[in-house]
């Protein structure tokens, strides 16, 4: 196993600390000062690890899309039919919300409008994270018309895609209600949308 260096513990403490700030506060409302007092990390060593903020927030990004492609990996490698993958996928946004639902954890959602007019290399990244995520999604659906656990679909790719901007645009509902009611709504919708009986609770 490969030992962590220390440098690459500093990096990661940084972006930990950043990420809850710019969870809280947005990615302009958070100055660099704040990210390193929080990480413990003195003032002059900010550019060590990054060439700018704008470069921080991309490592930012880059490390959240990883993350959170590799779960959805090791979902679609479990056993079993890909429409209970894809179940565990929209729980998933209920286990994690809370009062305001996932949107208080998700970046895409948090960070999608205000990177996309700040920085082309920032919405670069959450955009191809979109589209790796979204063709995951995709694959679901076309192995469970295969194996029978999701109803057929003309188009996987603009249904995986319409599927995605539904949740997010719950998510921001939920985040704006502060109540999980919207999630719970989309779950059911899209378990009638999926099911390949036409009976949501067997999909």
């Amino acid at each position: 196993m490969t030992e962590v260096s220390k440098s690459d513990l500093t990096r990661k403490r940084i972006l930990d600390a950043g990420r809850a700030l710019v969870l809280r506060n947005g990615f302009s409302g958070v100055g660099l000062s704040r990210i390193l007092k929080e990480s413990k990390v003195p003032k002059g060593s900010f550019y060590y690890y990054f060439a700018s903020k704008e470069a921080f927030g991309t490592a930012l990004l880059a490390e959240y899309v990883d993350s959170y492609l590799e779960r959805v990996d090791a979902l679609i490698a479990e056993p079993g039919p890909a429409g209970d993958k894809l179940d565990r996928f929209w729980e998933a946004w209920l286990a994690h919300s809370g009062s305001a639902g996932i949107a208080g954890e998700c970046l895409v959602v948090k960070l999608g409008s205000e990177v996309a007019d700040l920085s082309e290399d920032m919405r670069k990244t959450l955009d191809k994270g979109v589209d790796a995520l979204v063709a995951r999604i995709a694959h679901l659906l076309r192995q469970g018309a295969r194996d029978g656990s999701v109803r057929a679909l003309d188009d996987p790719d603009t249904a995986a895609r319409m599927l995605y901007a539904k949740w997010i645009g719950v998510a921001v509902l939920a985040k704006l209600a502060r109540s999980d009611a919207p999630l719970r709504m989309a779950r059911a919708e899209t378990s009638a949308q999926l099911s390949p009986t036409g009976d949501p609770t067997k999909t």
